[in-house]
């Protein structure tokens, strides 16, 4: 069987075929994983996080680029700061542009983004979120360390 052990980044063609990726799908580290040109397995040494772009290449030096799924989002227009800073209190996944924050469905917050205000469009889009603010591609929650030892079996404030 082929195997991949390296990920270009933001890859240069030409390709050999392509495979679609949700935002799920996309944080890999051992997976057999199938396109029009038949199948291979990825084989890296720690999860990673595939990107838009980016390409496997495969030991027989042929490369398949990932795109991006679109998947079911919310596109969130309004009072962008305070918004942000809503979606952010809830550690929950952003992509954030100039005139819009985009994030994956979930009626409980767009039920609460519509009470502070916002426009709400669902639509389906690639996402793309914003990497997080302690250098990692994906944000699961939060490992930022805890000083007084409270953990996320139940609620509690930041200092």
């Amino acid at each position: 069987m082929t195997i991949c052990t390296t990920i270009i980044r933001a890859a240069p063609g030409p390709f050999a075929g392509q495979i679609a990726l949700d935002y799920e799908g996309r944080l890999l580290r051992r997976k057999r994983l199938t396109f029009e040109g038949g199948d291979f397995l990825l084989n890296l040494s720690e999860v990673t996080s595939i990107e838009d772009g980016d390409a496997f290449e495969l030991s027989d030096c042929r490369r398949v680029v990932m795109r991006a799924l679109a998947e079911p989002v919310l596109v969130v227009r309004g009072n962008l700061p305070r918004l942000a800073w809503h979606i952010g209190n809830r550690h929950t996944p952003c992509r954030i542009e100039a005139d819009r924050l985009i994030i994956r469905q979930d009626h409980v917050l767009e039920a609460m983004l519509r009470q502070l205000g916002a426009k709400v469009e669902r639509t389906e889009l690639p996402f793309s979120p914003e990497g997080g603010a302690y250098g990692h591609g994906r944000t699961f929650g939060h490992d930022h360390g805890h000083e007084n030892g409270n953990g996320h079996s139940y609620h509690h404030d930041h200092a």
